[in-house]
């Protein structure tokens, strides 16, 4: 009998892993190709982009005298209102620059003789402080410089704040009984960020040429504004409060102008700045209080602008002057958002897409809008 092999069974090895055999023909170029098709893509793409820019600059700058006029009623072409809209935030940035083109709309009413009065229709929370005074001044400025008939206000929904502020220099004004308007005030506000900062281990390093060149730095921690820089900032906001005082009583001044001939003109009330404190008002108690002539809607404010320049009730032809589409100034106010270093901007939510305010920029804007 024979012995059993000592040697045993050799052991099992593991089968080693399949590989994946490396890409032959024209699959290996595959991925390469489309890396750079798209990158090709991004690059001539933004060419595009920019060349556009560029174009639409160019060709949009002489353009903006080109509006459109749109007939918003029918009526007798030779007795005509002029309609300007002033909605949203009241801007001088962004793809639709609000100031220009106010202005342009009022320069074209005046060039029109054919245009008997112009309706300001408002709805509007306010906006920028020079931007709401550019407005503002422009409208004087037609009112003392042509014969084109008076400047009307119409305020809708919301004329609060420089809403307001843009109306107050009109020969009338008009509102809704239950329009949101009042606020005057400025506000200006910043976001602090040193606590923020501090959890995440991040250092600010800031080199100044003056003890007070960076006092609204979100970098900061709050104590260390200084009673200096306090005072400083409380002294900008007064002064900004008191020019709107100021547009507010010499456009509602009785006596001043064509409004001391007209009985429809309401004086100011002896306590009106008690009310000019910030808080928002009705349309109603705007006019106790003297900061309205009438109350009404759109549809009143031009039944009243056709008796006050002598056109027969529903006769007047009202326009609109439309500005062109700004391809150039989107494009690169897109272009803006995108490259905006995060946390320099505080975001207004109201439901619907706003500018975003700045911050560090005054403003006659409705504070209800948001929190403090």
């Amino acid at each position: 009998m024979s012995e059993p092999d000592q040697r045993g069974t050799p052991p099992l090895l593991p089968n080693p892993a399949p590989q994946t055999p490396p890409p032959t023909g024209v699959s290996r170029y595959i991925l390469p190709i489309v890396f750079l098709f798209i990158a090709g893509v991004f690059i001539f793409g933004g060419w595009i982009v920019s060349a556009f820019n560029q174009f639409t600059s160019g060709m949009t700058a002489p353009a903006r005298t080109e509006f459109t006029e749109v007939t918003l009623r029918s009526g007798d072409p030779e007795n005509r209102i002029a309609v300007i809209d002033v909605t949203g935030i009241i801007s001088s940035i962004g793809p639709s620059d609000m100031v220009t083109t106010i202005k342009k709309q009022l320069e074209l009413a005046s060039a029109d003789k054919r245009v008997k009065a112009v309706i300001l229709r408002i709805d509007s929370p306010g906006g920028e402080v020079m931007a709401s005074d550019e407005i503002a001044r422009a409208i004087r400025e037609f009112e003392a410089n042509n014969d084109n008939g008076p400047v009307i206000a119409s305020m809708g929904g919301m004329a609060a704040s420089g809403g307001y502020y843009v109306a107050a220099p009109c020969r009338f004004v008009f509102a809704n009984e239950l329009t949101i308007t009042g606020s005057i005030g400025v506000i200006m506000q910043s976001i602090n960020l040193h606590g923020l900062l501090d959890k995440v281990g991040v250092k600010p390093v800031t080199f100044k040429s003056g003890s007070n060149k960076d006092m609204l730095s979100s970098l900061n921690p709050p104590e260390a504004t200084t009673p200096e820089q306090k005072e400083i900032m409380q002294r900008f906001i007064d002064d900004t409060y008191d020019a709107f005082v100021k547009v507010v009583e010499e456009g509602r001044d009785k006596k001043k102008g064509n409004r001391s001939t007209e009985k429809d003109a309401r004086a100011l009330t002896e306590d009106w700045q008690d009310y000019a404190d910030g808080r928002i008002l009705t349309g109603k108690e705007a006019y106790q209080h003297g900061l309205v002539d009438q109350l009404g809607n759109f549809d009143d404010a031009v039944k009243f602008t056709e008796a006050f320049v002598g056109i027969e009730s529903g006769k007047a032809r009202l326009i609109k002057h439309e500005a062109p589409l700004n391809f150039g100034g989107l494009l690169r106010f897109l272009g803006q958002a995108e490259k905006a270093p995060a946390g320099t901007t505080v975001q207004v939510d109201l439901g619907v897409d706003l500018p975003r305010l700045r911050p560090g920029v005054p403003y006659y804007l409705s504070g209800h809008l948001y929190a403090d």
